[in-house]
């Protein structure tokens, strides 16, 4: 048994042997950063002042050489093998809210794209609703012990309602039963909430989001919560995807912008041939195309691994302190996940497949 000390808070919390810092951390009622619970986005990194660890589970996969010679590490894969003192961020919005199981059931199914699908399920019969906050995400519970996360794309509601954005995988087993074969009525259970990607309300910085494919689900919830709160902070909304059709909410965002001074949204494509009067090149480019300097920013971005990978180092580089930056790598269901990294002979990598 290991003592883990964060450096900013004094805070400690004991740690079993094999457990993780994250593990221990939550079981301690203490929130850090996290996303993939994979050691791949990279969300979680925290520098080790003090101690020394071991990655048994899968390797640091987001940490650079750069990164590891700094003392990075990152807890939702590091396992103590001393006693720790870290320098982590703290998310203490989210520390009171359990995590637990619930049954919810279909009550709405429809087409966003040809290879996005909306559902909205909503608490089964006796269910509580799920206590959230927006930009967190669930887990869907299968037969097989195996699990699917989803970000959920609304606020929460009092009828504990959730949205999902379900992207058509090619091989998905399981994206391709909700495409063909789930139907209202039917029963989803769930686990949640997940994720600390959530609204950072103690700030009066102009805000960046960066949304990549149906990265622009959590997006959307944070979003639609500042303009609830009645916000008056800037708020730039860059949304990318490969054609104009895999926007598939763009008339939203849209009327968000032309009904909100202080929204601003740009739509950006891949493709050069789909591009019609869109900008065209990768997201984050055009992010530092507008803004060079984000020293001033807040930015929350959520999308796909390639997608964030880029951006955080390009907004850091462009003067973004790295606590002022917020993110969910959304791309590969954790089963999924492990057998890429096992593939990959030991070095490196949510929408689920």
């Amino acid at each position: 048994m290991f003592t883990v000390t964060l450096k900013s808070s004094d805070r400690q919390f004991s740690v079993a042997a094999g457990e993780t810092v994250l593990e221990a951390a939550q079981r301690a009622g203490v929130a850090l950063p996290y996303s993939c619970r994979a050691g791949v986005c990279g969300s979680c990194k925290a520098t080790l002042l003090q101690g020394h660890c071991e990655y048994p589970r899968n390797p640091p996969l987001a940490l650079s050489a750069s990164a590891l010679a700094h003392h990075a590490v990152l807890p939702c894969q590091a396992v103590p093998t001393s006693d720790l003192l870290l320098e982590a961020r703290e998310v203490t919005s989210v520390e009171d809210i359990a995590r637990r199981q619930l049954g919810m059931v279909v009550t709405e199914k429809w087409q966003l794209a040809p290879d996005v699908i909306g559902l909205r399920l909503r608490p089964a019969h006796g269910e509580r609703r799920l206590n959230r906050l927006p930009g967190q995400y669930v887990d869907v519970l299968l037969e097989d012990g195996k699990r699917r996360p989803f970000s959920i794309a609304n606020g929460p509601q009092a009828d504990g309602m959730i949205e999902l954005h379900v992207r058509l995988v090619a091989g998905g087993g399981f994206t391709s039963w909700v495409n063909d074969a789930l139907k209202l009525g039917d029963h989803l259970r769930i686990e949640g909430p997940l994720g600390t990607f959530v609204p950072r309300e103690d700030s009066e910085r102009p805000m960046l989001f960066m949304a990549g494919g149906t990265g622009f689900a959590p997006v959307k919830a944070i979003v639609e919560h500042f303009i609830a709160l009645g916000t008056r902070r800037s708020m730039q909304l860059y949304w990318g995807a490969r054609t104009a059709t895999d926007l598939y909410l763009r008339p939203l965002a849209e009327r968000w912008a032309s009904e909100l001074p202080n929204l601003q949204f740009h739509a950006v494509v891949s493709d050069l041939d789909q591009g019609a009067d869109l900008r065209v090149g990768l997201v984050h480019e055009a992010v530092l195309a507008d803004y060079p300097d984000l020293s001033g920013h807040d930015v929350y971005m959520s999308g796909p691994p390639a997608m964030v990978d880029a951006g955080r180092q390009a907004f850091i580089d462009a003067g973004l302190p790295e606590d002022r930056l917020y993110y969910d790598s959304f791309e590969y269901a954790p089963d999924v996940l492990a057998e890429i990294i096992a593939g990959r002979a030991g070095i490196h990598d949510h929408s689920p497949s």
